[in-house]
């Protein structure tokens, strides 16, 4: 048996994260759990992953009990979208650098990190998870640990796109400025429902767990469900590490892990 669990980390802790785990018992991936915040994961009852959540202060050693409760053993892998180092981030990495040399013209740089975002939020989720045995990796795996994932050039490869994929709700009115905002939800939609097509094919379960959001949607509808669609593409991620088909870029600090070319 081998568990990931991903985590779409906001870089604050007023706004929710979400969180998913995967397993194989070596007859490949399915999803287990996914849910929108971290209190959502936490719950024993369980929680709509589109309902409206609140952020909170994750708390390393509590998600990995849920999680290890949640698939029946112990997790090997932590992936989070989140800088992280094992020095202080105080501007752009070596890791963030590399990815944009090789993403920067699919649209795929990263965020430029700082010392207040993510900040202490950060250096707390790094430590909290050392702490409970999943020390940050940034070359190899060698038992339990913790790697920084991207969703965004991860999609890329998962569809062999040319550029990063228009699936941020935010960003709809960038994505389509020329086409009405009905049309513009429409398609958004439909770019969910691909990224979900492409997961389930790796992930079975994906569509079951995480039907779309309708139509008419409310934001907060919209958000919580990106949030957790961004936890299992960070789940995935951390599947292809495992399974040898992700690389890592960055240095002896940091390191961001992209799944291989499919």
């Amino acid at each position: 048996m081998r568990s990931v669990v991903g985590i779409d980390a906001a870089w604050t802790v007023r706004q929710p994260s979400g969180i998913a785990i995967i397993s194989d018992n070596g007859r490949g991936w399915r999803l287990i759990a996914v849910a929108a915040s971290y209190d959502a994961f936490l719950s024993r009852a369980g929680a709509d992953p589109i309902a409206r959540h609140r952020g909170s202060m994750p708390e390393a050693s509590s998600l990995i009990t849920a999680a290890n409760r949640k698939v029946g053993a112990q997790v090997d892998l932590v992936a989070i979208d989140m800088p992280l180092s094992l020095s202080r981030i105080v501007a752009r990495r070596s890791s963030d650098n590399m990815i944009s040399a090789v993403y920067g013209a699919r649209h795929a740089s990263t965020h430029t990190p700082s010392a207040e975002r993510p900040g202490r939020l950060s250096d707390e989720l790094r430590t909290g998870f050392e702490i409970a045995g999943y020390p940050l990796a940034v070359s190899e795996l060698n038992g339990p640990a913790l790697i920084e994932v991207y969703p965004h050039p991860a999609l890329i490869e998962l569809a062999a796109a040319d550029r990063r994929l228009p699936y941020k709700q935010s960003k709809i009115s960038k994505y389509w400025p020329d086409i009405s905002s009905a049309d513009r939800r429409a398609n958004l939609l439909q770019t969910w429902g691909r990224i979900l097509e492409l997961l389930d094919a790796r992930i079975p379960g994906v569509l079951d767990a995480l039907p779309l959001p309708p139509i008419d949607a409310q934001g907060h509808e919209l958000k919580a469900f990106e949030d957790a669609l961004d936890s299992i593409v960070c789940a995935w991620v951390g599947a292809c590490a495992l399974d040898g088909r992700a690389i890592a870029y960055g240095d002896q600090d940091s390191a961001i892990w992209v799944p291989e070319a499919l």
